[in-house]
């Protein structure tokens, strides 16, 4: 990817948009235009494709799965490099139309020289909602996910999965755990998944969490209610999953939290990593 190849690393951003239309309105182009991202990965996008298009403009190479329910989930990869292959969807079909999960596959060279393939997927899990069917669905998902990363570290050399994955692992990810142990995003259930996906069995890596050390934080996703984002009453939901060596070769990861309330343009801030391959 020659952008990346010109700066020595390889940014790639995610962010739930919180609907882009708004987004744009309330400033993410400022934030976006001096960014310097390489691959921008987008969730809630709830728009057309071709207002997507238009709100991001020209110069990006855009993947976008709209939902089949309008104003719903939708989820994009804009990169400056065109991919060499994409897909969308996680492989179970009762997904197909959720607009939750997209694939793009790019060629890179290494600081070895070598040409090696990345798969990044842009992610959506449910909020879910304990004891209901929105919460099967989550549990569906996630099932998916625990078939499709295996699947994504044998495809390519490298493989990293990001997004809004609704889903605070460790009490660390979240400033009033106690106060949610019974509530969709922290439930013991839905923790045990992301102890397989960073364990043993599946073996990637939680490279936000590993970049940040042992905190509180930093919380990616504060409620618009009340005082939650001056307090910094957050949660850890938006991640960075990444395959072992992909792993390891971060060298940055930032959250990128608005100065102020008013200047926010998500209820999610960006999370941007930079990846030295």
């Amino acid at each position: 990817m020659s952008s990346a190849l010109k700066k020595d690393h390889l940014r790639i951003a995610s962010v739930n948009v919180n609907g882009l239309r708004a987004a744009y309105r309330n400033g993410m182009a400022a934030w976006l235009e001096p960014r310097d991202v390489d691959i921008l990965c987008l969730q809630e996008v709830r728009a057309p494709d071709a207002v997507v298009r238009e709100l991001l403009g020209d110069g990006w190479h855009i993947l976008h799965a709209e939902a089949e329910a309008k104003g719903r989930a939708g989820v994009a990869i804009a990169s400056r490099e065109e991919p060499l292959a994409t897909r969308n969807g996680i492989g179970d079909d009762y997904f197909a139309t959720a607009g939750r999960w997209v694939e793009a596959d790019f060629r890179l060279t290494n600081s070895a020289g070598e040409r090696v393939q990345l798969t990044v997927a842009s992610a959506y899990v449910h909020s879910g909602e304990a004891g209901t069917p929105k919460q099967d669905d989550k549990y569906r998902f996630l099932d998916a996910m625990g078939t499709r990363l295996p699947e994504l570290s044998k495809h390519s050399d490298h493989a990293l999965v990001v997004g809004d994955l609704n889903v605070a692992h460790t009490p660390l990810d979240i400033r009033n755990w106690k106060g949610n142990l019974k509530k969709a995003g922290f439930l013991p259930e839905e923790r045990a998944y992301f102890d397989r996906f960073f364990g043993e069995d599946i073996g990637w890596h939680d490279v936000h969490r590993t970049m940040s050390g042992e905190m509180d934080g930093p919380y990616t996703w504060w409620s618009w209610r009340g005082k939650a984002f001056d307090n910094d009453a957050g949660w850890r939901i938006d991640y960075h999953m990444a395959t072992p060596v992909l792993a390891a070769s971060a060298v940055s990861a930032v959250v990128d939290r608005a100065a102020t309330y008013d200047t926010r343009f998500s209820d999610h801030a960006p999370l941007v990593v930079d990846y030295r391959l």
